[in-house]
């Protein structure tokens, strides 16, 4: 039996990934191992439908829930996954997605950001979305727009409901209670100092708007 050992790590510390790759590795690992599953589940569901008969409340539901969580896998695949400047995101995969996100949810979302784009720039837009879903309770309606480089999302909405001190993470003033649903607050900032941009909002009673 061959004798396994630790290799000598090496001296150079720049040579380990940083703690952003690490959560970055994480989230494309978790979302790899769960899209696979979920698209069995949602084959089966189909396969059950085109056996004949109408579909039962109960496979509605099951058909329904399995669409939406395969939406928000393959959307937070991007939002906390791997992303470099070489890689692309096809405008098809984009608004494929969120036409299915919008099926689901409250918030109906329309991009407007023509041809395929690089991915560390739909990560960021993903994570602003994030982080504007969290003061859109009641849902609404999102545009997202990219002009001369700069990118811009704009929600209007019946009422919003900001957290205050959760918004200013985004400017380097983290909450010490920042729960999990709201890490998008310091991954964005991270992102957007990583690829020097700045990032602006402003929310009132009835829309926000974000750019970077």
């Amino acid at each position: 039996m061959t004798a396994l050992s630790s290799p000598l790590l090496p001296s150079d510390a720049s040579a380990e990934p940083s703690e952003a790759d690490l959560v970055a590795l994480v989230g494309s690992r978790l979302c790899h191992d769960l899209i696979s599953p979920l698209g069995a589940i949602s084959n089966g569901v189909e396969l059950l439908a085109m056996s004949g008969g109408a579909m039962s409340p109960e496979m509605q539901l099951i058909a329904e829930s399995v669409s939406a969580a395969n939406a928000r896998v393959k959307f937070f695949r991007v939002a906390f996954g791997q992303a470099n400047t070489e890689q692309r995101v096809s405008q098809n995969e984009i608004r494929s997605l969120l036409s299915e996100m919008s099926a689901t949810g409250r918030t109906k979302f329309d991009w407007q950001v023509d041809g395929d784009q690089p991915r560390h720039l739909v990560k960021m837009a993903y994570l602003a979305i994030l982080c504007m879903e969290t003061a859109l309770p009641f849902g609404g309606r999102l545009v997202i727009t990219e002009h001369n480089g700069e990118w811009h999302l704009v929600a209007e909405t019946r009422r919003t409901k900001p957290d205050d001190a959760l918004w200013q993470a985004l400017a380097g003033h983290a909450p010490a209670d920042l729960r999990p649903a709201q890490v998008q607050f310091i991954l964005l900032p991270r992102e957007a100092e990583t690829y020097g941009r700045h990032i602006d909002w402003q929310i009132n009673e009835t829309g926000a708007r974000m750019s970077f």
